[in-house]
């Protein structure tokens, strides 16, 4: 795999210049269920920011909120200086479940945002995206003739297809056995530098989320809100040999004694 290096910079390209995100007194409420407290956030251009917390804390409602896929209650959201009042149109988005389509092949599969958006003559992105996540030679497959890690790999493959300003991914690597995850936490921090895109990772895993990113933004049980703001000051790209370091260590302990004192388990 390529991903990062001179080859991601040659064929992959940067896509146009990342946007800020901020949120000030950000807060969710369904029905008498308060989902998130008020919280505020700043996300700089081309920043990788993850975001942990246990099961039910809002990491996800957030992600949604900040993508404009539901209003907040309460609060200001803004992405590039322009106010949210309604989906994003230039963000990709990963899931979990990867959400390809069985009846289009890989191609077809990475394709669909320049179909839906009616762009064309992005094909040859698509097929660099392809060479760089190491599954060219798959482009003709289906879906579910994949593993999970390569499907998660086509399906980043597809939300970066337009060269969106802003990445977001909802635990892409969750349902993923332990190596292939190990292996798509690479994949990711070499994609976020070479694409330059602002990134926001939701996981449950603390050294996922050290790994991955430049902050890590830790949310307390709901109702969620953020209980602290740590910056990860290490270079890219990253070796998995990084998290047995002391430095590494220290921020997963600081992170874990933040849930130990809320009285709540990272699930």
């Amino acid at each position: 795999m390529t991903v990062g290096g001179h080859l991601a910079g040659e064929i992959v390209g940067r896509g146009p210049a990342s946007a800020s995100i901020s949120l000030r007194n950000v807060e969710k409420v369904y029905g008498a269920v308060q989902a998130l407290s008020p919280l505020s956030a700043e996300l700089r251009p081309g920043e990788a920011v993850s975001i942990v917390g246990p099961s039910g804390c809002g990491k996800s409602t957030l992600m949604r909120l900040i993508a404009g896929l539901e209003p907040p209650t309460r609060g200001d959201i803004r992405v590039g200086g322009a106010p949210v009042d309604g989906p994003l149109a230039n963000v990709g988005i990963v899931f979990q479940r990867d959400l390809l389509l069985d009846w289009r092949d890989v191609m077809g599969n990475v394709l669909l945002p320049a179909e839906i958006k009616g762009l064309a003559g992005l094909e040859p992105r698509a097929r660099a995206l392809l060479q760089e996540f190491d599954v060219a030679s798959f482009a003709g497959a289906y879906p579910w003739q994949l593993s999970g890690g390569m499907r998660q790999r086509v399906a980043i493959a597809r939300a970066l297809l337009t060269r969106p300003a802003q990445l977001f991914l909802d635990e892409p690597f969750s349902a993923l056995d332990a190596l292939t995850r190990d292996q798509m936490n690479v994949l990711l921090q070499q994609v976020q530098t070479s694409e330059g895109v602002t990134t926001l990772l939701i996981t449950h895993s603390i050294s996922e989320a050290i790994f991955c990113a430049d902050r890590v933004l830790v949310m307390s049980g709901r109702p969620g809100s953020i209980m602290d703001d740590i910056a990860v000051p290490f270079a890219r790209p990253r070796r998995l040999a990084l998290r047995e370091t002391p430095e590494f260590t220290a921020i997963g302990r600081r992170i874990r004694e933040h849930f130990e004192k809320a009285g709540v388990l990272v699930g």
